[in-house]
């Protein structure tokens, strides 16, 4: 159930076969994102249970389980700010509805992310999927 976008996230990870470059790919995607505004980087958009500092902040189009998906995110991390650009990949754009469905971990695994980040990292990547998993339950209901 992947965006247009994650696959082809997915298939430039299936071409670099080096670990640190995937590794740099994910903090260039992360450079290439546009800045999150200075005033939603509050405690409401913060993600607590990351060991870097992580704001999301939604954007929803519409209302109800159609609404689409959207967030600007940012970091505090360079890694972590990419890992938030990963996961914009795999989210924006789709419905409310969509955004409930979707495994991320599975996702996210086919990466080979899993397998990589620290389990601090991992703990925050989890923290980041809640908080959008959260936020999409809240708008379908």
């Amino acid at each position: 159930m992947a965006t247009a976008a994650f696959e082809d996230i997915a298939e430039t990870f299936d071409f670099l076969d080096d670990w640190e470059d995937r590794y740099r790919h994910v903090i260039e995607l992360g450079r290439a994102m546009p800045p999150m505004e200075e005033a939603l980087k509050t405690p409401a958009t913060k993600v607590e249970g990351c060991a870097s500092q992580v704001w999301i902040h939604p954007i929803l189009k519409g209302e109800g389980k159609d609404a689409r998906f959207d967030f600007q995110g940012d970091s505090d991390a360079m890694i972590v700010r990419g890992l938030i650009a990963v996961l914009h990949a795999l989210y924006s754009g789709l419905t409310i509805s969509d955004v409930t469905r979707v495994d991320a971990m599975a996702e996210l695994a086919r990466l080979g992310l899993d397998e990589h980040l620290s389990s601090q990292r991992s703990n925050g990547l989890r923290a980041m999927v809640g908080r959008i998993q959260s936020v999409a339950a809240q708008a379908a209901a």
